[in-house]
This record gives structure tokens, C-alpha cells and sequence, in this order.
């Protein structure tokens, strides 16, 4: 296996919502400032992250848990980003190996990237993505529209 560095940092940050507009509209009249994105998705680039709205019950779905209630999704992913699409597999191997639960395999998603996801051992949730759209910086930092 691969061994691949999983560097100490948030790329982005997504938080599941209700109605996408009206919290699009909270992160505005606190000056915030949206990027392009695909429909069904709000980001707004911070330093070095961005901060992703997403609706509640796709992500959800996409997870595979339930929206709410005992054992759902407290609606808020960490993302950790990487450069190439080999990388993704082997930083889920290796968050399994260190007791963390699979909840989507790494493999192909609809936008045209390439992720997986696993929960840690207080069940929070963390996203490993190749995004080729939103390549990194020297650093690792992360903007959606890429560096």
C-alpha cells in the first residue's frame, strides 16, 4: 500500500442545511462572499479552506445515514483534500486501520472527483477527496476554484 501523508489540516468544511439560500444569506450579511459553484452546492473561499452549504438530506444520502435522529448525521463534514486520486484509497485504509468506521468506499462521485468517507471514533465525519477541479496549493491550502 501507498503510504500517503495525512497532512495536518482542514481543506474544507461542509455543513449541511435546511434551505440552502436562506443560510447562503446568513454568510453574506456577515460579508462573506460566495465562489461559482455546481448547482446544489454554496462555497465561500476562506483562508486556505472553504466552507461548503450543502442540502441536508442529499448528504445524508450521500453518507448513507439517516438525516436526524439516534445514530444520524449531526450535519457538519471535514474534508481533506489531496492531490492526486491515488491518494484517497490509502488514507481510508489507513483510517480504518486506526478504528475508524468506512462509510462510503473511496471511488468515483458525480461532480467528476473522486472520494470516500469515514467516520472517526466519536462518529464524526470526515470526507478524503480529489477534487481536479480545486487543485492545492503549495502548501495543501485548499480554495474551490483551485490555486
Amino acid at each position: 500500500m501507498l503510504d500517503v501523508k495525512f497532512d495536518q489540516r482542514v481543506s474544507l468544511i461542509t455543513l449541511a442545511v435546511g434551505d440552502l439560500e436562506r443560510a447562503a444569506a446568513f454568510y453574506e450579511a456577515m460579508g462573506w462572499r460566495r465562489v461559482p459553484s455546481p448547482d446544489g452546492v454554496i462555497a465561500f473561499d476562506l483562508i486556505g479552506q472553504t466552507l461548503g452549504l450543502y442540502d441536508r438530506a442529499a448528504l445524508a444520502e450521500d453518507l448513507g445515514l439517516p438525516a436526524t435522529g439516534i445514530g444520524g448525521f449531526s450535519g457538519v463534514t471535514l474534508s481533506h483534500n489531496v492531490r492526486n486520486e491515488e491518494d484517497v484509497a490509502p488514507l481510508m485504509a489507513r483510517a480504518e486501520a486506526a478504528g475508524g468506521r468506512i462509510l462510503r468506499p473511496a471511488g468515483e462521485v458525480f461532480w467528476g472527483g473522486f472520494i470516500g468517507y469515514f467516520a472517526d471514533l466519536d462518529g464524526h465525519v470526515w470526507e478524503i477527496a480529489h477534487n481536479p477541479f480545486s487543485t492545492l496549493g503549495p502548501n495543501g491550502e485548499f480554495r474551490w476554484e483551485g490555486y
